[in-house]
């Protein structure tokens, strides 16, 4: 998967936004299927439209770091998951929290050529992965 500054840059370069979304498809081929098992409610985003699931692990380090896996049942969802991976995995919890993330999706351009619905998902999964990091940065030591 591909740095998220090499994501934005790669979509500038794209000036159709049909080949945008060929890429978001591209950039969702990438993840790796998660296991059958994982599949789970407790796995699942809720907001989202599409199904949709997030698996994080945090480490142990000071600070923490998040780490996901995700995946979804729709191709261009699946691209959108990508991307809000490539944002949030592997960095610690408050550079998570102080990520403005509508910032970078707005730079994208994604608020204006995603459904309505395909947003809502994409902030539901912010608001999970940022929940997940507040919980980190919470709990005892």
């Amino acid at each position: 998967m591909p740095p998220i500054e090499t994501i934005i840059e790669d979509f500038e370069l794209l000036d159709d936004w049909e080949d945008r979304y060929r890429y978001l498809i591209e950039l969702g081929r990438q993840l790796p299927q998660l296991p059958p098992e994982a599949l789970t409610d407790a796995n699942k985003v809720q907001g989202c439209v599409s199904q949709v699931w997030l698996v994080g692990r945090t480490d142990t380090a000071a600070p923490p770091h998040l780490f996901y896996e995700g995946e979804s049942d729709a191709h261009i969802v699946r691209g959108l998951v990508a991307i809000t991976l490539a944002l949030f995995s592997g960095r610690d919890a408050a550079a998570i929290l102080a990520t403005d993330a509508e910032a970078v999706f707005a730079r994208l351009g994604l608020e204006e050529h995603l459904t309505p619905q395909r947003s809502n998902g994409l902030r539901s999964m912010v608001t999970r992965i940022k929940t997940d990091a507040r919980r980190a940065i919470d709990a005892p030591a």
